[in-house]
């Protein structure tokens, strides 16, 4: 058995090492069950993808590490989600803390109907309390803009309404609409979903230029994305793993015939 000093120095080498680790999930919505014993970790600034049919527990297990799903009385979950070592689900963890550590962009582009400016200040505000000067707004803002590549498009339109923008530029705006509370994770629900193919490259451009500064996880029915945009990939059907591997070995060489009768698109 590991003395104390060797279980915190294996648990710091395991949080230094992995974003997020998950153990034994088990989420239910009443009483039917939507993930079940659900293991795995993601690595620390890497990109993730999670694949799978329709309800699987893809974006399940993405509004449970942002802590979304218990708005809904009805959900009961077991198990750990640690969050650079810390279980987010631990009483004295605070709720506005995960949001600030863990940002979410879904499926749909949802900036609020305000300026392009306001978009991007307006988490920093809540979280800050608005103690920032026109000055040091201003480098918050055009800081990151210039994260998502969007800078140098909107920079002369910045009081325009976001709403304005195409789908592609509300999308990246969401994005950096998260940057500024310096979050540490980004988690991606069908982020490309709404838009043309064009659109698409451009966030899956953004993406890799985003990766290493945060842990993204992003989930997609996209076959072909989950390969061009990810770096591992993990393979869900009913509501458990069936396989977490690097996104080359799961699609070229997957070790679960589930999984390869999914990727080669005999279901789901």
């Amino acid at each position: 058995m590991m003395n104390n000093a060797a279980q915190i120095a294996e648990t710091t080498e395991q949080a230094q090492q992995y974003a997020i680790r998950t153990e034994k999930l088990n989420l239910w919505y009443g009483t039917f069950q939507a993930l079940y014993d659900v293991d795995f970790n993601i690595r620390q600034g890497m990109i993730t993808s999670l694949i799978g049919p329709s309800g699987c527990g893809k974006s399940t297990y993405l509004r449970s590490v942002n802590r979304i799903n218990e708005r809904l009385g009805y959900v009961r979950i077991e198990g750990n989600i640690d969050v650079f070592g810390q279980n987010i689900y631990d009483p004295s963890v605070e709720l506005v803390q995960v949001r600030k550590q863990i940002g979410m962009v879904f499926q749909r582009p949802n900036p609020l109907p305000i300026s392009i400016r306001d978009n991007i200040l307006f988490g920093h505000k809540l979280h800050s309390g608005g103690r920032a000067s026109r000055s040091e707004q201003d480098g918050i803002v055009e800081d990151a803009l210039r994260q998502v590549l969007l800078w140098d498009k909107v920079k002369d339109r910045l009081n325009r309404k976001a709403t304005e923008l195409s789908l592609e530029e509300q999308q990246k705006l969401c994005i950096a609409r998260l940057l500024p509370v310096k979050p540490r994770v980004l988690l991606m629900d069908e982020p490309c979903s709404a838009l043309d193919p064009k659109g698409t490259a451009a966030v899956e451009e953004l993406i890799w230029e985003l990766r290493g500064k945060y842990s993204i996880l992003i989930v997609t029915h996209n076959m072909a994305q989950a390969r061009r945009a990810s770096e591992e990939c993990i393979f869900m059907l009913m509501g458990k793993v069936v396989e977490h591997a690097t996104t080359d070995q799961l699609f070229v060489s997957p070790q679960s015939q589930q999984t390869a009768d999914y990727i080669e698109g005999r279901y789901g």
